[in-house]
């Protein structure tokens, strides 16, 4: 089957190991710089020559010039963020943080009251709901894909 060879392959070896860090890490370093470029690309060409119209009629005369209106507004928009992510994170650096994360690790022992970040509790409320492994994955599957 496919499946040992492909999981050795992204592990770099028959277990994980700082081969698998370094990849991951690579991976998730790079990524969000080939996302910035596709969709920089993506505006390049769409703004060459301009979106699909299904009507079929002529729309020229209800455009607005994408480079001195919307330019200077989405760099506005980027600088306020950036200023404002910067302040929170400045002044005010545990204000978004875990307060279990305060807490002197204990290597012997696993803290029961474990629970996922929220932004994974939907997934983890699914897992839990199915007592089959192979069911709750399924089931988490067809929520994702019943979206689409």
């Amino acid at each position: 089957y496919v499946g040992t060879n492909l999981v050795q392959w992204i592990w770099g070896g028959f277990s994980v190991d700082n081969a698998t860090l370094t990849r991951f890490f690579t991976f998730h370093f790079i990524l969000p710089f080939v996302i910035v470029a596709a969709t920089a690309i993506h505006l390049l060409f769409l703004h060459e020559t301009g979106s699909s119209n299904p009507t079929g009629l002529d729309s020229n005369l209800d455009k607005v010039q994408f480079h001195t209106y919307f330019s200077y507004k989405d760099i506005l928009g980027f600088a306020i963020l950036l200023t404002l992510i910067s302040l929170i994170s400045t002044f005010f650096p545990n204000l978004l943080g875990d307060p279990d994360n305060f807490t002197p690790a204990n290597p012997l022992s696993t803290p029961p009251h474990i629970k996922p970040e929220w932004y994974f509790l939907f997934a983890y409320a699914i897992l839990r709901s199915i007592p089959n492994k192979l069911g709750g994955v399924l089931a988490l599957l067809f929520s994702i894909l019943i979206l689409v």
